[in-house]
């Protein structure tokens, strides 16, 4: 895959002599597997994720949240980045595509710090900032929720747990308890998930967009660009230019796989 670089021979050079060398032989084998998939091309990109497991490594991040998860690559690399007792809430509604990964993370003993989410991202974001901990979401309703969460609140401490039918319930603030988000799912709700994650995640913390370079066509002329790629363009070009501007948070556009915007939250 040439990537942004284009060129085969460079990009084949970094990843044959700094990426694969170092992947861990459970991420190659996702990646394997991920390869006969008639969509492969959305998995996460190798050197895209060896940058973010130092990322994570570097914020020595507990909590996450990965929207869009596919296979799994992605977050089998967060899985492996972070302590025994991380949890990554893991949400996308194609259960499908992560059950080819799954035994994979299962055979790396990570899949206890995954609690995945078969749902679109944004009614699981907005219920997060409701301060509710969603672990079984197929039997979660916001509104009987809301009933068990007042009946059964016998305690006003913000670490009771609450426990009904397999639903766990935990009373704490959501709003700022996330150390890393990383965000590779339809580009046209990136500023709607940036705003969710951005309350999501603490100070300091960093949320990470997928594919903001969109394979290079951010600069090529609108007649020159496929048009199944046009639509998805559009989007990622209105969130570049409009990320640019928001000063609650610093940017890094890094030229790695599909190109990555990384932002730190400063306020």
């Amino acid at each position: 895959m040439m990537g942004l670089l284009q060129s085969f021979e460079l990009a084949k050079y970094i990843l044959e002599n700094n990426v694969y060398p170092r992947e861990p032989s459970s991420l190659k084998e996702i990646r394997d597997v991920t390869a006969n998939h008639p969509a492969y091309f959305m998995s996460t990109a190798p050197d895209t994720a060896q940058l973010m497991g130092m990322l994570l490594k570097l914020l020595n991040a507990k909590n996450t949240i990965e929207i869009g998860v596919y296979t799994g690559y992605s977050l089998l690399l967060t899985a492996l980045s972070t302590p025994h007792d991380a949890m990554i809430i893991a949400i996308d509604p194609d259960r499908g595509a992560y059950e080819i990964g799954l035994p994979i993370i299962q055979k790396a003993g990570v899949e206890h710090k995954i609690n995945f989410i078969e749902s679109q991202a944004l009614p699981v974001l907005d219920k997060l900032l409701q301060n509710l901990s969603i672990k079984y979401p197929s039997f979660f309703n916001l509104h009987f929720s809301s009933f068990v969460w007042h009946f059964f609140n016998f305690s006003q401490s913000n670490s009771s747990f609450f426990f009904f039918l397999g639903i766990s319930f935990k009373q704490k603030e959501n709003e700022g308890s996330f150390d890393f988000a990383f965000v590779d799912a339809d580009k046209d709700n990136y500023l709607n998930y940036h705003e969710r994650l951005l309350k999501l995640v603490k100070v300091g913390g960093l949320i990470v967009f997928d594919n903001t370079l969109w394979g290079g066509t951010v600069v090529q002329p609108e007649e020159a660009v496929p048009g199944k790629r046009k639509e998805a363009r559009r989007w990622i070009m209105e969130f570049n230019k409009w990320i640019s501007t928001d000063e609650r948070v610093e940017i890094c556009v890094a030229p790695v796989g599909d190109g990555i915007t990384i932002c730190r939250r400063i306020c």
